[in-house]
């Protein structure tokens, strides 16, 4: 029998990337792209490898192309990373694996590096097909923390919750992710917020801004575990952005909404450095009357817009700048 699970993009609404510092965000899951994960019993343990981890090209300039769009490292480092945690997790919690192996693949349509959760989203659906497989069961609340735990202990991925979160639970979540309540549980508290009270939303991304996750946050690491006052701050207001966009939704203020996400962007621009390719979406994007910020680190943008007159020219503007347009599926 053939198992398949399968983890979607993921898009930061608000409050990110405060995640990752003790604060509060909003995400809602993109099924437009996916991971999924295959596996099935076989004499041995194999993992498959997908396009992006082989090491034989047409040319010279098929194999920089390819360097260009996913770096050095495939996605079967990830396949691994998850393997490893799930055996650990069940050694530890004393659940006895059956003794059988598996062959496992995965393939995924998440576009790469562009601050759509594509590395966790391998991840999480190879958790779910380990469980399934298994049949061990991990409570849903500690699901993301371990996947989180496979990025950052295992492959040295700087990151925070919000994808994981996002990818278990699935459909639009919001985090709280304060400090006492997360080291004494090792979980935030998560709720769900019916995706029907959402305005229209838009996402759009450039392929071509791909880049190592975690690598824009290390000065923003380093300040903020020194005590740097403007990070703190900065940091703190954007999670209270989160608190405050959970009531706008809610009672469907989408003025109120807009204002909170374009003010998120603003605020991260304080702290961060901002390249001319990614500012050049969100300017585009804000002249044409929508709100706009960043869905992750960079790469692809978010926002509202008031109809399909302003969803036309989002499309024709931002593909002048190089970036596609879509509307989120989430539910």
């Amino acid at each position: 029998m053939i198992i398949e699970t399968r983890a979607y993009a993921r898009a930061g609404l608000l409050g990110n990337p405060s995640d990752g510092y003790f604060g509060k965000t909003i995400s809602i899951i993109v099924r437009n792209f996916g991971a999924s994960v295959s596996i099935y019993q076989t004499p041995e343990l194999k993992i498959e490898e997908s396009d992006v981890d082989l090491n034989t090209f047409r040319n010279i300039y098929h194999m920089v192309d390819s360097v260009k769009l996913s770096g050095y490292y495939g996605g079967t480092r990830l396949v691994k990373a998850a393997i490893k945690k799930f055996a650990e997790y069940c050694e530890s919690n004393n659940f006895r694996l059956e003794n059988k192996n598996f062959t496992i693949r995965y393939r995924s349509s998440i576009p790469r590096q562009v601050g759509l959760a594509g590395s966790s989203a391998i991840i999480t659906a190879t958790m779910k097909a380990l469980m399934q497989f298994f049949e061990i069961e991990i409570p849903k609340q500690m699901l993301p923390t371990l996947i989180l735990k496979a990025e950052t202990e295992e492959l040295g991925i700087n990151a925070g919750l919000q994808d994981r979160v996002a990818q278990v639970y699935e459909g639009c979540v919001y985090m709280d992710f304060e400090k006492e309540h997360l080291l004494q549980n090792g979980f935030g508290k998560y709720s769900q917020i019916d995706p029907a009270l959402l305005p229209k939303l838009y996402l759009a991304y450039k392929v071509e801004l791909g880049k190592v996750s975690g690598a824009v946050f290390s000065n923003v690491r380093e300040r903020y575990d020194k005590g740097d006052e403007m990070v703190v701050g900065t940091m703190n207001e954007i999670a209270e952005i989160a608190e405050k966009g959970k009531a706008a939704i809610l009672d469907k203020n989408y003025n109120t909404l807009n204002q909170l996400i374009n003010r998120n962007f603003d605020l991260r621009c304080k702290i961060m450095n901002i390249s001319e390719s990614n500012m050049e979406m969100v300017t585009t994007a804000r002249k044409c009357g929508a709100s706009a910020k960043f869905s992750g680190s960079g790469g692809a943008i978010i926002g509202t817009y008031e109809d399909d007159e302003m969803l036309r020219r989002l499309i024709v503007n931002l593909q002048k700048v190089r970036a596609r347009v879509i509307k989120p599926i989430i539910m």
